[in-house]
């Protein structure tokens, strides 16, 4: 992807990797929901993410949960599913209150590890627990100066953005039917919405871009991911698709004119959908697509 990358003179790129899944990835299970030309057991997001973190060093992983209603099932299944792909130091870094979050044993698990691994759930539990935190700042600072890889699914990859969706869950093309939140503020000027077409939350995500059109809107839909490299290359993995909705050319738009409940009218809503191995920029808006050849064996 190197070459897609062109340096803005004066920026400063992460070092590191993010990988944002959608959510309901598979995990190597005997029955799948998905049902597509490739086998996401070997060529699957898990193992990629190990990969990614054995590039320099072996992988030293910490699962996190904070976000789940059952964290120690969750934990439970991605430990076993990372040390079917070999990963054998996985811990299950158990975080459920603000004092765990600084506590001296989290920062010092923190330090040691390369790899982070945020469970699904709540994003909004996520954030209120871990925003703000040394934790989050220690992260944010190894994301940025190290080879570091994070990686999140629905929940924990809704909260890497600075902006994100905390609700509700249904789809809206109706003024108010969204609310937005801080994230983690991993990536700038997106929003990220996961379980995007298996929940039909395509209106949420437009509505949010139209509310704040300077930012980009990213869908992931289930068992699909993007990995980001330097904080703007998208490169989409996965079995299903990844939506791009680009507000930046609106030239109609008057959300802030609604009264809440009304419906809402945009246009010039620019949307691309990515599959397996396509890349998008977020500097230069510009997306590539490699076709077929993705899955061709």
């Amino acid at each position: 992807m190197a070459q897609f990358l062109q340096k803005i003179p004066g920026m400063s790129y992460p070092k590191g990797i993010l990988i944002a899944i959608g959510g309901a990835e598979d995990k190597g299970a005997e029955e799948r929901k998905h049902i597509n030309t490739l086998n996401f057991s070997e060529e699957g997001i898990l193992k990629k993410i190990v990969e990614l973190a054995s590039k320099k060093t072996r992988p030293i992983m910490e699962i996190i949960t904070t976000a789940s209603s059952i964290p120690e099932e969750v934990g439970r299944v991605y430990k076993q599913s990372f040390k079917r792909l070999g990963c054998s130091d996985i811990g299950h870094l158990r975080i459920f209150d603000r004092q765990q979050a600084e506590s001296k044993k989290t920062m010092e698990r923190l330090k040691r590890c390369n790899c982070i691994m945020f469970s699904g759930g709540d994003q909004l539990r996520l954030c209120s627990i871990l925003g703000g935190t040394q934790f989050i700042s220690i992260l944010q600072e190894r994301y940025e100066e190290e080879y570091f890889v994070i990686a999140g699914t629905s929940a924990g990859a809704a909260a890497m953005s600075a902006t994100m969706i905390s609700g509700p869950e249904e789809t809206s093309y109706l003024k108010g039917g969204i609310q937005l939140s801080m994230g983690f503020g991993l990536m700038q000027n997106v929003i990220i919405d996961t379980h995007f077409d298996a929940r039909g939350r395509f209106g949420r995500l437009a509505q949010a871009i139209a509310t704040q059109p300077g930012q980009l809107g990213i869908g992931l839909d289930e068992d699909t991911a993007i990995i980001v490299e330097r904080g703007i290359l998208l490169k989409t993995i996965g079995s299903s698709s990844v939506v791009i909705i680009d507000g930046s050319n609106v030239k109609h738009n008057y959300i802030a004119d609604l009264k809440s409940g009304m419906p809402i009218s945009v246009a010039d809503l620019k949307v691309h959908i990515l599959s397996n191995s396509d890349t998008y920029n977020i500097e230069t808006h510009e997306f590539k697509s490699v076709g077929t050849k993705a899955y061709q064996k």
